[in-house]
């Protein structure tokens, strides 16, 4: 029990930073976000602005991450046609040209903006501003026991994968990276990713 206590006590202070972090951005980036809202709805009126997908969090649990739609409305569907084209090792799926991508959906992701909405699951304390990407359920299915320490703290908007090369890395860099930031993971380090992960948005760094 007191070691169950340390641990919510050590978590408070992310806790807060996550809180206000997600509050500010939403707030200050409400106008974009709905112009975003709208130009998702106008490429298919009877579709959702928001894309909702089962993720797996902290310890395993399992939470509906929310994203603006980038891609056709039976993407999930056309997957298992593509998995062939994978163009990342390991247990994760990306592939550069997913022709399952809308024109709005390709500007999205090319500055990242599609995120936007996990900021919803960060208040709603399913995420965190920063940490480990959060995986989906199938790839958590063909994880080794070492590949689920990454499951340790709760999964990130952003995080050292993704100011660290991204879809460049494979997914065994991708976990090596994710428990480098657990092991070392502080306030300052948070903010030091937080910064190059806005370099990254701004194109002063070397691309999200």
């Amino acid at each position: 029990m007191k070691e169950l206590q340390k641990r919510e006590l050590n978590e408070k202070p992310y806790r807060i930073l996550d809180i206000t972090i997600a509050t500010l951005a939403l707030i200050i980036s409400a106008p974009i976000l709905l112009l975003i809202m709208i130009a998702v709805k106008c490429t298919d009126w009877k579709a959702p602005v928001f894309f909702k997908q089962k993720r797996v969090g902290q310890d395993g649990k399992v939470f509906e991450m929310y994203k603006f739609r980038s891609m056709v409305v039976d993407a999930e569907k056309q997957k298992a046609d593509l998995l062939a084209q994978n163009e990342v090792e390991g247990h994760m799926f990306k592939m550069k040209d997913d022709p399952r991508i809308t024109k709005v959906g390709k500007l999205l992701r090319k500055t990242s903006l599609d995120e936007f909405p996990q900021l919803l699951n960060v208040l709603q304390g399913h995420m965190s501003v920063v940490g480990p990407r959060p995986p989906l359920l199938e790839e958590v299915a063909e994880y080794t026991a070492y590949d689920k320490m990454r499951l340790a703290v709760k999964p990130g908007c952003t995080g050292l994968w993704q100011v660290s090369g991204r879809n460049k890395l494979s997914f065994q860099e991708m976990v090596e990276l994710d428990l480098k930031y657990i092991r070392n993971r502080s306030i300052k380090f948070n903010l030091i990713i937080l910064m190059k992960t806005w370099r990254e948005l701004t194109g002063k760094g070397s691309g999200i």
